[in-house]
């Protein structure tokens, strides 16, 4: 028996969430008795795949073969089915993104097992099988129990921490030859974002709201966004505005984020909003409006004019900086 954790790689590199995914495996391996096994599908190196020993995998697999690197949704699963079933594995681990969501419910009907998607922590017991997860917008938890043998996880980013755990895994790699016809992505042209930091991908984000009043306002944040490395955002209403472009629009309508720390710069916090960035790790809110619902799920807050705020906020980042 074993527990086997699922790692998306981005151009043959592992980020942050793939380390925090093994983190939760190790743990929960530790809990069930038993011993982790990480798999990757596509080309990475084995320096890179050494990197997934730091935080616990004892066993990594990495299978590659020809038209494996994209994602192809009924060859991917059909990969991680047969390395589970070798590994004997009770539990499959993924992240509840994208990838995570394609995959965990074919994996589901093809192993039999029952399936707790996204997930906030380790087991409340193994026995029965209880874990929790976020409801209603985060506003709530629930329990969900997995009876069936065989268990499917999707972990929410940013809701388990990164335990260092160094061993030396042992490394396989596997060749696989998908059966004719079994792909059936086509990868037509690729078209890549330079310059400017992909919100789903970064550690700090902030974000503007109808509370910057203006388009014309926007410049502060941005210098903001600048000095701390960070991905800029705006809610629902500034991107229907056409103040900012939709891709930066947040929330349970645009785009799902759980970076370390938010910034929520004039935004109300309706619960639409707030059902896409609650799993951030730190909320910092500034808003005119002291009884703003933001206020309620952010871990700092501000009251007052944003824009009084925004410039002694920046003049603290660049003393700190020593700009």
């Amino acid at each position: 028996m074993s527990v086997l954790v699922f790692t998306e790689n981005w151009d043959g590199k592992f980020k942050k969430l793939s380390f925090e995914l093994v983190s939760y495996a190790s743990k929960l391996a530790e809990m069930l008795n038993t011993s982790a096994v990480v798999m990757s599908i596509g080309t990475v190196s084995e320096e890179e795949l050494q990197k997934l020993g730091k935080y616990g995998a004892t066993r990594i697999i990495n299978a590659t073969g020809e038209g494996l690197n994209i994602l192809d949704n009924q060859a991917w699963v059909k990969t991680i089915t047969e390395v589970a079933e070798k590994e004997n594995a009770s539990v499959i681990v993924l992240s509840n993104n994208i990838t995570g969501k394609a995959l965990a419910p074919r994996l589901s009907v093809r192993l039999k097992a029952g399936m707790g998607a996204g997930i906030s922590g380790l087991p409340r017991s193994t026995e029965p099988f209880v874990v929790n997860k976020k409801v209603y917008s985060g506003n709530a938890f629930a329990e969900v129990l997995i009876r069936s043998e065989k268990k499917i996880l999707t972990l929410s980013q940013n809701s388990f921490e990164l335990i260092e755990k160094p061993v030396s895994p042992e490394i396989v790699t596997i060749n696989v030859v998908p059966e004719p016809g079994v792909i059936k992505t086509e990868v037509k042209d690729v078209q890549k974002q330079t310059g400017k930091i992909l919100l789903t991908d970064a550690e700090v984000v902030v974000s503007g709201g109808r509370g910057m009043k203006s388009a014309d306002n926007w410049g502060p944040l941005l210098e903001l966004a600048e000095l701390l490395g960070a991905a800029t955002a705006c809610s629902r209403p500034v991107s229907d505005e056409g103040w900012r472009p939709h891709d930066e629009h947040t929330g349970q309508t645009g785009k799902i984020i759980a970076p370390n720390l938010y910034f929520a710069i004039g935004i109300s916090g309706a619960t639409q909003h707030l059902a896409g960035v609650s799993s951030s790790k730190f909320i910092v809110a500034i808003n005119s409006d002291k009884d703003a619902p933001i206020f309620e799920a952010a871990q700092y807050g501000i009251v007052g004019d944003t824009a009084k705020i925004l410039p002694k906020l920046i003049e603290a980042v660049k003393e700190i900086k020593g700009k």
